[in-house]
C-alpha cells in the first residue's frame, strides 16, 4: 500500500489522473475473472475530507460607461469639420466638431459696435452731468435739467451694460462653433457629414462619447438567489451585506476572464415584476480601454467555504437527476448512498448530506457505472488513493 500511494506521488500532475482511470479500466476489464474466481474486485477508493473552497456561479451581464454623454449642438448653423472618427479615443477638451464660425464672428462683431457707441453715449452723458452741477449752484440752470441730465446717465449706463451682456451672449454664441468632448472616452456613431445643418431642437445627436475609465457592469438576481445572497454575507442590513462581497469576476463574451475584479456597489431597492428579479451593479476599472460600452458578458460572483466536503466529480454518477457515489463499508461491502450538492467546481462538487468526513468512496463510480455497475453488498478490494494527488492532476477551481 505504501509503495502505491509513493507511485502516484511521484507521478507528474498531467499523468496522475490518467493512472487513476487506467486502474478503474484495469479493475473493471478483470471484474468477471475475480467474480468467476470468488475473489473481490480491486478498486480505488478515496477518503471523503473537507477542504476550503471557493465556488461561482455565473450571471448574465450588460456593460456600461461609467457616463454616455449625448453630444449636442447649442448653435444652429452647417458642420464644416468632423475632426474625430467613429470609434475613436478622444480627451476631454478634444475638438469634435465646427459649425461655421462666421455668422457669429459677425454677431460679436456688431455686439461689439454696439457697446463701443453705448459706451461713446455714457461718456456724455456723463459730461453733461458734470457741466450742469456746478451751473445749478449758481442758480444758472434748474434743478430739473440736472435731473434729465442725470437720468440720461443712467440710461446710457444701462445700454451700456445691455450691450457688455450681448457682446458675452455673442462671444458664447461663437465659442459653442466648436464643439468639444466633456470627458475621455469613445467616440460612437456619427449620423452627420461636413456641410449637414444641424441645430439646437434637432432630435438626434451628433454622437455620444462613454466614458469608460471605470466601467459599470449590470446584473440580475432572481428572488431565490437573492434570499440566498443574504444569508451567504455579514451584515444587518443588504447594503452592509453588498459591502461585504468578495471582489467578483468579469467572464467576456469569448469566454475569457477579464484580468481587473470588480466590486458590487449598489442594488436597485426592489425586485422588477416583470422578470422576478432584482438588479445589481458592479463597478470594474478600464485603464487600458478592454471594455466597451453596450458590451455583454457575466458576472462570476465568488461565494468562499471555510470548510467544505469535496466529492470528486468522478466517483459520482448520475441516476434519476440524482448524484449517488458508491461508499465502502464494513467487510469492505458497497453500500449506495445519494448526495446532496450544494455547489461544485469543474472537477469536485461540494456535499451538504449523504456522506461525511471520512467516509470511504470508490472513485471510479462513474466508470464503473458504464461497464455494468456494483451492486450493494458486493465486496471489492479498496486500493486506496490520496486526495492530494488527485489535487495535483484537477485543482480544486
Amino acid at each position: 500500500m505504501k509503495l502505491r500511494r509513493t507511485i502516484f506521488a511521484n507521478l507528474p500532475a498531467g499523468l496522475i489522473y490518467s493512472a487513476i482511470i487506467l486502474a478503474v479500466m484495469s479493475g473493471c476489464g478483470t471484474s468477471q475473472a475475480h467474480q468467476e474466481q470468488g475473489g473481490a474486485q480491486p478498486l480505488p477508493v478515496i477518503k471523503a475530507v473537507t477542504l476550503p473552497a471557493t465556488t461561482f456561479q455565473d450571471f448574465p451581464a450588460s456593460i456600461e460607461g461609467t457616463r454616455d454623454v449625448e453630444i449636442r449642438p447649442q448653435v444652429d448653423g452647417y458642420l464644416t469639420n468632423i475632426s474625430v472618427d467613429e470609434g475613436a479615443y478622444v480627451s476631454k477638451g478634444q475638438t469634435l466638431f465646427t459649425i461655421d464660425r462666421r455668422p457669429y464672428v459677425e454677431q460679436l462683431n456688431n455686439a461689439t459696435a454696439n457697446l463701443q457707441a453705448a459706451t461713446a453715449a455714457l461718456e456724455n452723458a456723463q459730461i453733461n452731468v458734470d457741466k450742469l452741477k456746478p451751473l445749478l449752484s449758481n442758480n444758472v440752470v434748474s434743478d430739473v435739467q440736472l435731473k434729465s441730465a442725470e437720468a440720461s446717465y443712467n440710461s446710457a449706463k444701462a445700454n451700456v451694460a445691455q450691450a457688455q451682456a450681448q457682446v458675452e451672449a455673442a462671444r458664447i454664441n461663437l465659442g459653442f462653433t466648436n464643439i468639444t468632448a466633456p470627458s475621455d472616452g469613445y467616440v460612437g456613431s456619427i449620423p452627420f457629414k461636413t456641410g449637414s445643418l444641424v441645430s439646437r431642437g434637432m432630435a438626434g445627436a451628433l454622437t455620444t462619447i462613454s466614458e469608460v475609465k471605470d466601467m459599470r457592469v449590470y446584473f440580475s438576481l432572481s428572488e431565490t438567489d437573492f434570499l440566498k445572497f443574504k444569508e451567504k454575507y455579514p451584515g444587518n442590513s443588504f447594503a452592509e451585506k453588498v459591502k461585504g462581497m468578495p471582489a467578483v469576476e468579469l467572464i467576456l463574451a469569448d469566454g475569457s476572464v477579464y484580468p481587473e475584479k470588480g466590486k458590487v456597489e449598489i442594488v436597485e431597492g426592489q425586485f422588477d415584476k416583470t422578470i422576478g428579479a432584482i438588479s445589481l451593479r458592479a463597478s470594474f476599472p478600464n485603464a487600458q480601454g478592454v471594455l466597451r460600452s453596450g458590451s455583454t458578458g457575466k458576472v462570476r460572483v465568488p461565494t468562499l467555504h471555510a470548510s467544505a466536503l469535496v466529492i470528486p466529480q468522478e466517483a459520482t454518477f448520475e441516476l434519476q437527476d440524482k448524484v449517488f457515489v458508491y461508499t465502502v463499508a464494513d467487510s469492505n461491502k458497497i453500500v449506495t448512498k445519494p448526495l446532496t450538492i450544494s455547489g461544485k467546481t469543474s472537477n469536485y462538487y461540494f456535499v451538504t448530506d449523504g456522506v461525511k468526513v471520512g467516509d470511504k468512496i470508490v472513485l471510479s463510480s462513474q466508470s464503473t457505472m458504464m461497464m455494468g455497475g456494483l451492486k450493494d453488498g458486493v465486496v471489492i478490494q479498496p486500493q486506496m488513493v490520496s486526495i492530494d494527488s488527485l489535487l495535483k492532476a484537477k485543482p480544486l477551481l
